[in-house]
Formats: structure tokens, C-alpha cells, sequence
């Protein structure tokens, strides 16, 4: 059993499922609009028509359902998303779990991405790393020892929402000056007018606003690593998400920045890398996840559990 999962990485405009086989190969994949407002109930109705839509010759065994916010540490209860409406304790796995007739398993979906990008993707070589999602929202994720942080009750590694600057503007998660607040899509929108795939495609083509507003965005970023890379000490900081695509535009004054603000023993061999699996990195995560749940014995084979 569990020869093949539903990975499904939910966000704020899009829901991307695939169905995976144990050595991470996708079988298939399809990727829908999310409902607006994306209330809890429309849209696990759409993740469940997806998952008919994927399973359609009852091959997977399960679902794994990567959440744009943290779940409790049973991996069960949507605890809580700031970008999506009416996410508080939601039991997203009991609901799919009755429209579909599948197991499921909840995770924060920049923890799923870590987990892809630590089995097949950018930080397959390292113990600790920090991984970085750059989108609707500022995603978040810790390994230590090879293994993902999430703290005594699920939640821990929220790294977007950690504070930037105490007077900056506000967040819906109640911080102010968060640092989501200065690198997510919306504060390039707020900043720039225009789109993150616009601002790249002028600075490809060698727009010196576009160029400096990259620079500048990449010193702010390093601002707000330099404080998780004293915390953590890593050995490679994984940035993904969709604002990545120009990453060659703005890593190198992200890597200045660090120097600049870490001191030397608490950045000794220190990687700033681009995540490698694209848009597949969380829902292979999510898909993952079970396969790991079911090694270590805390994932049944069926809905009693």
C-alpha cells in the first residue's frame, strides 16, 4: 500500500496536485484556481474533487496537503493562515478525509517545499538549512540534523512573519514591519506598481530602475536572514518561491548584506542557493511527508487512527 500519493500544495491563486510514485517521479498533475474568497469550504471541496479527478483509477492510497500556514502538531488541524480567510482550526484532514475516502496529513506547505527540496532538490547535500518560499506571502522552514523543526506544538519556523521593522507597515498576522511585509509580492506591487515577472523581464533586459529596485530588494532580504542565520547557523539558506526567478538579479546584494551584518563564525561555509524544484517542490513535500509519517510508524493505513 501507499505505492502512490496525492501531493497537493495549496495557495492563494492556485492549487497544484500531483500524484507521485516513492521515488519522487510525478505521474500526473494538474493545477486549479482556488476559489475566492478562498473560505475553508470551497476549497476543500476543490482539493477533493482534484484528488477524484488525479485518482481516478484508485491507484494512491493517501493525500498529502501542504496548508499556507501552521497545523497542529498531530498534523491534522489548519491552525491558522493570515493570506487565506476564515483559516482558524480548521480539521482540513477529517473533511478531505470524508470527501474522499483517503487518509491525509497536513503541513505547512514551505515545510513541504523543504521537504522536497531536502530529498531531490537544492538541499539534498545538508543537515541544517533554512528554506525561504518568496510569493503571496514569506514561507518559512528549519532542518536541524536532517530533520524539519516545527517546535512543541507544529507552528514553529514562521520566518516571514519575524520583525523587520518595528515602525513598517502593517501585517495581517498583527506584527508590524514584518518581513513579509518588505519581500513578498504585494510589497514589490506596493513599492514598484508592477509584477515580480515584469520587474524581472526588465532587468533581463538591462533596465536600470528594475536593476537597482532588485538591489535593493536583495539587501533588504539579507537584512532579515542575517537574523535567522544568528539564530540557526546554517549550512546553506534555500530561497524559492515564485519571486526566485530573478534571484540572479538580487542574491549577490543579499550575499553582501549577510557578510556585512553576520560575523564570520556564524556564516563559516555558508550556501545561498537557489531552490531547485520549481513549482513541484511542495506538493512532492507533501506527498513525501506521508512516506516519512508511515516509516516512523505514526501514519495508518486507513481512516482509524
Amino acid at each position: 500500500m501507499f505505492d502512490e500519493i496525492i501531493g497537493v500544495d495549496l495557495g492563494g491563486t492556485a492549487i497544484k496536485m500531483g500524484r507521485f510514485l516513492k521515488d519522487g517521479t510525478c505521474l500526473d498533475s494538474i493545477s486549479l484556481a482556488t476559489p475566492q474568497p478562498a473560505n475553508p469550504e470551497p476549497v476543500v471541496k476543490a482539493i477533493a474533487q482534484g484528488v477524484k479527478q488525479l485518482n481516478r483509477h484508485f491507484t494512491c492510497s493517501a493525500i498529502g496537503l501542504g496548508m499556507p500556514g501552521p497545523t497542529d502538531n498531530t498534523r491534522r488541524i489548519a491552525k491558522k493562515s493570515i493570506n487565506l480567510p476564515g483559516w482558524d482550526d480548521v480539521p482540513a484532514a477529517d473533511w478531505l478525509e470524508a470527501q474522499t475516502g483517503l487518509p491525509t496529513i497536513l503541513e505547512n506547505d514551505a515545510n513541504c517545499a523543504a521537504i522536497g527540496e531536502a530529498w531531490l532538490g537544492a538541499a539534498k547535500e545538508f543537515t541544517d538549512f533554512i528554506l525561504l518560499t518568496l510569493g503571496t506571502g514569506v514561507g518559512g522552514a528549519i532542518f536541524l540534523n536532517s530533520q524539519l523543526f516545527t517546535g512543541r506544538f507544529g507552528a514553529a519556523g514562521e520566518l516571514g512573519l519575524i520583525t523587520l521593522n518595528p515602525d513598517g507597515f502593517p501585517c495581517r498576522s498583527g506584527n508590524q514591519g514584518s518581513f513579509e511585509q518588505y519581500a513578498s509580492i504585494g510589497s514589490i506591487r506596493r513599492n514598484m506598481g508592477k509584477e515580480p515577472a515584469e520587474i524581472g523581464h526588465l532587468a533581463r533586459s538591462g533596465d536600470r530602475q528594475a536593476l537597482e529596485f532588485w538591489q535593493d530588494y536583495g539587501r533588504l532580504l539579507g537584512a532579515g536572514l542575517a537574523s535567522l542565520i544568528y539564530v540557526l547557523t546554517p549550512e546553506a539558506v534555500i530561497i524559492g518561491g515564485g519571486i526566485s526567478a530573478s534571484s540572479k538579479f538580487f542574491l549577490p546584494s543579499t550575499h553582501e548584506e549577510i557578510k556585512k551584518r553576520v560575523v564570520l563564525p556564524s556564516r563559516t561555509n555558508l550556501q545561498l542557493l537557489t531552490a531547485e524544484l520549481g513549482n513541484q517542490a511542495g506538493m512532492l513535500g507533501a506527498a513525501k511527508l506521508v512516506w516519512n509519517e508511515m516509516r516512523e510508524g505514526r501514519f495508518k493505513d486507513g481512516l482509524n487512527r
